[in-house]
C-alpha cells in the first residue's frame, strides 16, 4: 500500500474529512500546511492537497511540492486553481451551476474519457465524480483526461509528462464537501478515490 501524506489546514472540513475513520486508514500523515516547509516527504509515496487551501502558504511551498514530484512522487491536486503552482496549468475559471440537476433534461455537462483507465473501471463511476464545476483545465500534450467537460476541457486528469513524477489534478473539491455534510456525490468519489490511490493503478 502506497504511503499518503494529506496537507491539511486545520478547518473544519478538512479536520472531518481526514479523521473520518473510512478515509484515515489510508493516510500515513496528516501535515499541517504551515508546518510543510520543515517536513520531510521523502517518505511518502503520495503527497494529497485538499481544497481550500491558503494561497499564500501553498504558493511558499510550490518548489517543494514539484521537487516531490521529480523525485518520483504521486501529487493529487484538489479544487479550483486560479494561482500558477501546478506544472504546465492552464487553468480557466467558469461560472459555476449549483441547481444544474434541478433543470429539465438535467445534463452536468460531464463526459467520462477514459472509461478504461482502473480509477473509473474498477474504483468510481462518473456520478462518483459528477456536482457542480468551478472551471476546467487545459491539459499539456500526453496528459490523459479522465473526465471532461463537454467542449473538452478537463476536470480530472492525470500527468506523467510533466515532470518524472504523477499529477491527479482535478477541479473537484470532495474534501470541503464531505467535510461540510453535503453533496452525497462527495462521499462516493472520495469511497474510491483513496482505495485507488493507496493500491491501485497508478
Amino acid at each position: 500500500m502506497r504511503k499518503i501524506a494529506v496537507i491539511f489546514s486545520g478547518n473544519a472540513p478538512h479536520s472531518v474529512t481526514f479523521n473520518e475513520p473510512k478515509y484515515k486508514q489510508y493516510i500515513n500523515e496528516l501535515i499541517y500546511l504551515p508546518k510543510l516547509a520543515e517536513t520531510d516527504l521523502s517518505d511518502f509515496d503520495v503527497l494529497y492537497i485538499p481544497s481550500q487551501l491558503n494561497k499564500r502558504m501553498l504558493l511558499a511551498n510550490k518548489d517543494k511540492i514539484i521537487a516531490f514530484a521529480e523525485a518520483g512522487g504521486i501529487v493529487c491536486a484538489f479544487g479550483p486553481q486560479p494561482w500558477e503552482w501546478l506544472p504546465n496549468q492552464k487553468w480557466e475559471d467558469r461560472e459555476t451551476n449549483f441547481w444544474w440537476w434541478l433543470e429539465k433534461g438535467a445534463d452536468s455537462g460531464l463526459r467520462l474519457t477514459n472509461p478504461q483507465h482502473d480509477l473509473f473501471s474498477n474504483y468510481l463511476t462518473l456520478a462518483d465524480a459528477t456536482w457542480h464545476q468551478h472551471g476546467v483545465f487545459w491539459p499539456v500534450d500526453g496528459a490523459d483526461v479522465l473526465v471532461s467537460t463537454v467542449d473538452g476541457g478537463a476536470v480530472l486528469y492525470v500527468d506523467k509528462v510533466s515532470t518524472n513524477g504523477t499529477w491527479i489534478i482535478t477541479t473537484l473539491d470532495p474534501d470541503y464537501h464531505f467535510g461540510s455534510y453535503f453533496m452525497p456525490a462527495t462521499e462516493r468519489f472520495l469511497d474510491g478515490f483513496f482505495p485507488w490511490l493507496a493500491n491501485g493503478q497508478l
